[in-house]
């Protein structure tokens, strides 16, 4: 459909350009409107997006969306994401192309993020009971990152790893107003993780979403919903945006929560001596020498 609306943009109004625009940047969202909402969004009236709609070949809007909608479940598919021998990025220029790529999530990310709900996401952490992160299949590193961070910083982190549904339901199961949960998930979603977060919901804990668009599923059980793009042009996902709100989240904390950190950072730091947790294989950038094991060995 994308070649399609190119190929027409030289027939096109400023209005309709504008529709196009909207639409090959944002046709997760658009799937999900009506020409009323399209219209709204763009700036332009519903006649127009009808019009539009006519212009490319389509019987009526409805048919259109529909051709957006496969657009989207395109995406999902992650053997349909394969392109590498896409003309436009030579071998040499990858490294470059991803980065770049990635660079534009951050940005996208940025925009998408509303200050006021990621505020409210602190807060929230800050004032629960128990704090639940559950994220599976390729989000459980970005929840045992979370959670490795926030157990510096809180007591009362739990982090749901099992990816069996009853097992799930089970360390849930006291889970209550007084808590938070953060779900993190990210096409393809994870339908575990999606009901954990509903039963989350049905006991009125606070749902904290960390997921890709407003059209993600997890917005249906969560109140507090922070955004990362996480698409790219290949057989697996971009997890760079979400790891550095991720990061945000981490660093807002901290800095609520400076003293406790210190403490435990104190704490850690007099364990790990006790235990010569690192005194074994330590580098020391500040002198010439380096230990192994119990042996030390110079560079003369």
């Amino acid at each position: 459909m994308d070649e399609l609306i190119k190929s027409k943009m030289p027939e096109m109004s400023k209005g309709q350009k504008k529709i196009s625009e909207f639409i090959l940047t944002n046709y997760e969202k658009a799937a999900f409107m009506t020409a009323a909402e399209l219209g709204r969004e763009v700036g332009v009236s519903e006649s127009t997006v009808v019009r539009y709609a006519a212009l490319l070949g389509y019987k009526g809007y409805p048919e259109m969306q529909k051709e957006v909608e496969k657009m989207v479940q395109r995406k999902l598919h992650a053997i349909e994401r394969v392109n590498i021998d896409n003309p436009d990025i030579s071998r040499k220029d990858i490294l470059n192309s991803v980065i770049m790529s990635d660079i534009e999530k951050l940005k996208l990310s940025l925009e998408l993020i509303d200050v006021n709900i990621f505020n409210e996401a602190v807060e929230s952490i800050l004032n629960a009971e128990t704090i639940y992160i559950v994220g599976l299949r390729n989000c459980l590193p970005l929840a045992q990152m979370l959670g490795f961070n926030l157990n510096m910083m809180f007591d009362n982190v739990k982090v749901i790893t099992t990816t069996s549904s009853s097992e799930i339901f089970e360390q849930l199961m006291r889970i209550s107003d007084k808590d938070v949960i953060i779900g993190i998930s990210f096409p393809r979603y994870s339908m575990r993780t999606l009901k954990a977060i509903e039963f989350a919901n049905d006991r009125n804990a606070k749902v904290i979403a960390i997921t890709d668009s407003i059209n993600s599923p997890m917005n249906l059980y969560s109140s507090c919903n922070l955004f990362a793009r996480s698409e790219l042009t290949s057989v697996m996902d971009s997890l760079t945006a979400p790891v550095s709100l991720i990061n945000a989240l981490i660093v807002a904390l901290t800095i609520k929560n400076q003293d406790k950190v210190i403490n435990t950072l104190d704490t850690l730091e007099n364990i790990w001596n006790d235990y010569q947790v690192y005194g074994s294989d330590e580098i020391n950038i500040f002198d010439d020498t380096t230990k192994v094991g119990m042996e030390e060995l110079s560079d003369e």
